[in-house]
């Protein structure tokens, strides 16, 4: 399974940027699929998810600001941003779960980077 990522930036503090992801691939057994992101020095942390069954999660510091949503296939989501801030400031990577005979395997797209500037 291939990630496939797009819609990083440079955006002033108060403007909105959507990321997009396609899975490709074998993605017949996708169990979930979402954001995460890492700033420098920091360690990796869920932004927002979405399950095969349409459930969402999100960080409970970005709910209300960052809204994740299919784009038509079950293997395409973006990730609409508002009202960024300099904190935002990071690395942005599409992931996804596949189930297996074995439990699952996570992929990771290479990651797109959104820059906030105040």
């Amino acid at each position: 399974v291939r990630l496939v990522e797009s819609g990083g930036g440079l955006v002033q503090a108060g403007e909105s940027l959507r990321l997009s992801c396609t899975a490709v691939g074998d993605t017949t057994n996708l169990d979930a699929i979402g954001w995460y992101r890492q700033a420098p020095e920091k360690q990796r942390e869920m932004v927002a998810t979405i399950t095969d069954a349409g459930s969402t999660n999100y960080a409970a510091s970005l709910k209300g600001r960052f809204t994740i949503s299919r784009d038509g296939a079950k293997t395409r989501i973006n990730l609409q941003m508002n009202d960024l801030k300099p904190e935002d400031t990071a690395t942005y990577y599409c992931s996804a779960r596949i189930l297996t005979p074995w439990g699952h395997d996570d992929y990771w797209g290479e990651g797109t980077q959104v820059t906030v500037s105040s």
